[in-house]
């Protein structure tokens, strides 16, 4: 996936040097370069059809620049797959433009680029918010040999997972969840605690792409996607309230091209330096042990002497 990079963005009609007068400010204003921040990401989606569109409370654009911006193309190489590939925008050069894109896959997986373009006055918390709906498709095909769906847990799970192709999995903190080595990645997760927590003391987010994140959602409600090809690449977890001060948390993951992360201390992003997707992950609470005062030995009256043995 691709990293961030920089871009620049020229006015097409500025004036060359040549042609701005002496004193002309307006022209040397337009001749200035802007530098902009870019992020790719790579999206893979299987065979349906699908809506890519920003979600409400989004960063508006400048209604000059247009900036922040989401561009939706075909990926290069063999991965985007130009032949069962067909998008569809408003604008005919891609751009979003605060409307949406419809994605047909017809013969899945297929990967798209995704795009943000944004001023880079701005930080990262002003990027568009995407998200993907499934407006039609094809069922799952069946893996080559699937995973053995885990029996009914006999109590209520504190995390819940959505594997690829394999449905929703539970466990409790310090449980793995997801099959380790499996090479099916979860396309989803929540954390509702019932004991040792409460729901409103834990939050979570999932990578979606190199310095692309979730919105941090709160304990007992699910972040990523169900049933739409969609992988995490990582998360992100951290304790609050009562919870920060009874509990250390640290998280660890796997991943499907075999690589490892963790213990990630809390607030971190725990992912693979390939950006893999997410295979499976274990969330451990670590109790704080309270720091003991130093004991002072008391003492009164006069300290007692050994007694010397008498020589005979």
């Amino acid at each position: 996936m691709p990293e961030a990079a920089n871009a620049v963005h020229s006015t097409p009609d500025a004036p060359t040097n040549q042609d701005a007068r002496p004193g002309d400010g307006q022209a040397d204003a337009n001749n200035r370069i802007q530098e902009l921040r870019v992020s790719g990401n790579l999206m893979t989606l299987d065979t349906g059809l699908f809506c890519v569109f920003q979600s409400p409370g989004s960063v508006p654009p400048d209604a000059v620049t247009g900036l922040p911006g989401v561009r939706i193309s075909l990926a290069p190489g063999a991965a985007g797959r130009p032949d069962c590939v067909s998008i569809s925008t408003f604008r005919p050069d891609g751009w979003l433009d605060g409307t949406g894109a419809l994605v047909r896959v017809t013969d899945g997986p297929a990967q798209i680029l995704v795009t943000v373009y944004q001023s880079d006055r701005r930080g990262s918390e002003a990027a568009p918010r995407l998200q993907v709906l499934r407006l039609s498709g094809d069922s799952m095909p069946a893996a080559s040999s699937p995973a053995p769906v885990p029996p009914p847990p006999t109590v209520e799970p504190d995390v819940v997972a959505h594997v690829q192709r394999t449905g929703d999995v539970g466990g409790q903190f310090g449980d793995w969840i997801g099959q380790r080595g499996s090479q099916l990645w979860l396309e989803g997760f929540g954390v509702t605690p019932h004991n040792t927590i409460a729901p409103e003391d834990i939050e979570y987010q999932g990578v979606l792409g190199r310095g692309w994140l979730s919105p941090w959602v709160e304990g007992g409600k699910f972040c990523g996607s169900r049933g739409m090809a969609l992988p995490l690449l990582g998360l992100i977890v951290r304790l609050k309230g009562a919870a920060a001060t009874a509990f250390d948390c640290t998280y660890s993951a796997t991943f499907v091209d075999g690589s490892e992360a963790g213990p990630t201390a809390e607030g971190q992003p725990c992912e693979a330096e390939s950006l893999a997707a997410l295979e499976a992950f274990q969330i451990v609470l670590h109790p704080k042990v309270a720091k003991s005062e130093p004991r002072t030995a008391a003492r009164s009256g006069k300290p007692k002497s050994t007694p010397k043995t008498a020589r005979r």
